[in-house]
């Protein structure tokens, strides 16, 4: 059942993403050799709790797992929810950003990949064509396309650099829960899938892999990293679909 969000619901989440968007630009500029994920965390949660906000990912449960901070933080090869920890970042680095709250009993969601100081040309290219993609797909969003429009987009541009699209993560919907139907892919095909309707939002996150798009879990049952070792970086606005086309609700 995907839930249709009214206007006012809309602008409610928009506020709520606000807050997203202004914790990740405020981390985006702390990144730099010597500072933890931990550090990190502190931030995006004082920050949070300030803004009258509560950080949507301390204490999450996936079938009795609990995600244990407010932040993913996740390095080098780790795609998505990796865990904050006393490991300093260093010079080279490039660290995922994963962030969310409930605001007035709606959710935000963003994320976006930064280099750690200077970084080698081969992962700021990574960074580039991957956020590419993100907007790309994004300028699928409009009402009466297929969702198979936005995953074919995000998918060729990715696949055009020599990158792969990871399959075992995918967007989603979002709204007074963190995740709603409809799953929300980063690959498929064009006029295939779920008609899009105005009303709706999604969470748009595409994950690029500089090799291949298999993925493990580390012990900590959270971590997702790349079974080979390479790179991968992680982009993702919350987006509702309106009359007038998408409006991105986490940019600020």
């Amino acid at each position: 059942m995907i839930a249709l969000k009214s206007a006012r619901e809309i602008e409610i989440m928009r506020r709520a993403n606000v807050i997203v968007a202004e914790v990740l630009q405020e981390l985006k500029q702390r990144v730099a050799p010597g500072i933890t994920t931990l550090d990190l965390d502190a931030i995006a949660e004082e920050m949070t709790l300030s803004r009258k906000a509560i950080p949507a990912f301390k204490g999450y449960n996936v079938a009795g797992r609990i995600y244990p901070r407010c932040l993913c933080a996740s390095v080098n090869d780790e795609i998505v929810h990796g865990i904050p920890s006393n490991r300093p970042l260093r010079e080279g680095d490039i660290v995922g950003l994963d962030y969310g709250v409930i605001y007035d009993g709606f959710y935000g969601d963003s994320a976006l990949t930064v280099a750690v100081g200077k970084v080698s040309a081969a992962a700021q290219r990574l960074l580039e064509v991957t956020e590419a993609s993100l907007y790309a797909g994004i300028e699928q969003l409009h009402e009466g396309k297929r969702l198979g429009d936005l995953g074919a987009t995000v998918q060729k541009i990715a696949e055009d650099a020599g990158y792969s699209v990871v399959r075992a993560f995918v967007g989603h919907g979002i709204g007074k829960r963190l995740h709603e139907e409809p799953p929300v892919p980063n690959y498929g095909e064009k006029d295939r899938g779920l008609r899009l309707k105005e009303g709706m939002v999604l969470a748009v996150e595409p994950m690029v892999n500089v090799g291949g798009y298999e993925v493990e879990i580390k012990d900590d049952g959270w971590t997702a990293v790349t079974r080979d070792g390479s790179l991968a970086a992680h982009f993702e606005h919350s987006i509702a679909i309106t009359k007038n086309g998408p409006y991105i609700l986490s940019q600020l």
